[in-house]
């Protein structure tokens, strides 16, 4: 009824309305109506949605099943604008330097908010200060993963090997500074081992020579890895969730493996510039709460292992918080261009 109110009240026929029924339209539908035309550019302006990374990866292949599903409920179209560069940073900082009217949102990978500051020489903008966080989109684990013919088959007899052979055990990442990375070096942290971190351009090159056994081990999304892993080409040692995993539940946690305070999660967030109205930050997480709730949507990002986190926009700036201040002390000494 609103979305009808929208498109039947333009200008040229509210001239011809009864002043009672204008009346009445101003009272009851104006505001919403206004929250959708105004605030929001108007319901066939299309917003861009931006991705930090280059398309094909997940980052991408998640905000592309996202954006049909949010269109759906805004009544507009959304587009994935694609900003690749400098760990996701890119593309938030065009967010960040956006006119402020929804028109242009950032889906934020994890990293980019708690693990870019601490480790880029300079950011152009301050994720904390120059976005506005809107909704929850998801979070994901990730899954230890290891050549499937190391002389070592759990996680303790992986430390214990580490010990016995201090830096001997190389683990690749998705490249400095990206989650893979920092999950290595917090577990070599809370395990006391020493380990060789080799990074990679991506995930897949990185996962190739695990299976090859030119790497030992790595971390990597479980959404990414399962595959490998029912194939068994590598073998998984453990989750970094609190909790085990429903696509995997043969395996383990890392703390139920003996490592203690370790719990490792990344997730996806919708973000839009400072000072972005919060009525329109209402509408907007709601519109995200209602495209997680469709039946398809929430299938097929369950399918890929990720599990679905709705919240307000203050549940985001929490954990953001949290796990900014977390990779901060993990981070020291690592630092990129």
């Amino acid at each position: 009824m609103r979305t009808l109110m929208t498109s039947v009240f333009s200008p040229s026929r509210r001239r011809g309305l009864s002043g009672l029924a204008l009346a009445a339209w101003a009272a009851w539908g104006a505001p919403a109506a206004l929250a959708q035309a105004g605030a929001a550019g108007g319901p066939t302006q299309t917003i861009r949605l931006v991705v930090g990374y280059a398309a094909g990866g997940p980052v991408d292949a998640s905000a592309r099943l996202f954006a049909p599903a949010l269109a759906k409920e805004l009544g507009q179209p959304v587009v994935v604008e694609n900003r690749p560069g400098a760990g996701g940073a890119m593309g938030g900082d065009a967010v960040a330097k956006a006119t402020p009217n929804g028109l242009l949102l950032f889906f934020a990978a994890s990293p980019t908010m708690t693990i870019s500051p601490h480790i880029l020489k300079s950011m152009a903008f301050d994720p904390a200060k120059d976005l506005t966080a809107i909704a929850p989109i998801l979070s994901y684990s990730n899954v230890l993963v290891i050549n499937k013919d190391q002389p070592f088959k759990t996680l303790p007899e992986l430390v214990a090997y580490a010990r016995a052979n201090p830096g001997k055990l190389a683990y690749g990442s998705a490249g400095m500074g990206a989650s893979n990375h920092l999950s290595g070096e917090l577990f070599a942290l809370r395990a006391g081992i020493k380990l060789t971190h080799v990074p990679y351009k991506g995930n897949a090159p990185a996962m190739t020579d695990v299976i090859g056994g030119q790497l030992s081990m790595m971390f990597d999304i479980i959404g990414s890895a399962r595959n490998y892993i029912s194939s068994q080409r590598v073998r998984p040692l453990a989750v970094t969730s609190r909790e085990r995993n429903a696509s995997l539940p043969e395996v383990p946690t890392m703390t139920e493996s003996g490592i203690a305070d370790y719990e490792v999660g990344g997730w996806y967030g919708l973000y839009g510039p400072a000072r972005l109205a919060p009525d329109l930050v209402t509408r907007l997480n709601e519109a995200t709460r209602r495209a997680l709730a469709q039946d398809e949507l929430k299938a097929k990002l369950i399918e890929q292992g990720y599990d679905l986190w709705t919240g307000s926009p203050a549940t985001l700036a929490e954990r953001a918080a949290r796990e900014l201040a977390l990779w901060g002390t993990v981070a020291k000494g690592v630092q990129v261009e």
